[in-house]
């Protein structure tokens, strides 16, 4: 699997999530999915269980974060709903990656894909360097975050498009980048600092965007995602 446009389903409830789905039911097309933690706390696993029902891929984002033992206990749950990709934070440590990897495999030796976070791309190389006291560039922190997290077995990561070439540089073209901070030059950048369109995040070698508001908050969603899928996609 490799080469999608994942929208990010942001919403409070089911209700809302099935609404916006619904409006594709017409279009021939079952988008990809992420259920983040907002959508996640609200309903719980069966809302994995009923995106999937309908025949969509779900990235599962609750960015894991925790002392070794608890994040293997915790992908273990996991990894008995039907997920196709889910993530932890690379700051915890190669240690935490290679847990949670384990409990993530199920005894037949399947599993999702395991990525991991980088820098959120709401952080911005100034706060990285002055708030979390990370000294180096942020292209070489998350080159060297994707580095650990291959070295502990892992898939790919989640950066910006703006690393996504140094991460192939630094780990092959094999490993999966998966990019949010995807707007237009039409479109409000809000809470993102690192950010390209979908053109612009194939050109720098992005495997998948992740792209929330403008398609979820396009005055007609399914257009939008059209277009990022042919902007992105080709």
């Amino acid at each position: 699997m490799k080469g999608d446009v994942i929208v990010a389903c942001d919403f409070d409830s089911a209700a809302r999530t099935f609404e916006f789905l619904d409006l594709f039911a017409d279009s021939g097309c079952k988008p990809f999915v992420k259920i983040g933690m907002e959508l996640y706390y609200a309903e719980g696993p069966q809302i994995v269980r009923e995106i999937k029902a309908r025949g969509h891929k779900v990235f599962l984002d609750l960015k894991l974060h925790d002392i070794p033992n608890t994040v293997k206990k915790s992908m273990r749950v996991l990894s008995s709903l039907d997920i196709d990709m889910c993530n932890v934070h690379a700051a915890g440590t190669k240690a935490m990656m290679e847990a949670a990897l384990e409990g993530l495999t199920r005894p037949d030796g399947s599993r999702p894909l395991l990525i991991a976070v980088t820098q959120l791309t709401s952080t911005s190389e100034e706060r990285m360097k002055e708030e979390l006291l990370i000294p180096a560039s942020m292209e070489d922190t998350v080159a060297h975050y994707a580095a650990n997290a291959k070295a502990a077995g892992l898939d790919g990561v989640v950066c910006s498009p703006l690393e996504a070439s140094a991460v192939k540089e630094a780990c092959g073209n094999g490993f999966l980048t998966v990019t949010p901070g995807i707007r237009y030059p039409d479109s409000a950048s809000s809470d993102q600092s690192r950010i390209t369109t979908p053109s612009g995040a194939r050109a720098l070698g992005s495997d998948f965007i992740v792209v929330g508001r403008p398609v979820t908050a396009a005055a007609d969603p399914v257009a939008a995602y059209n277009k990022c899928v042919k902007d992105f996609l080709g």
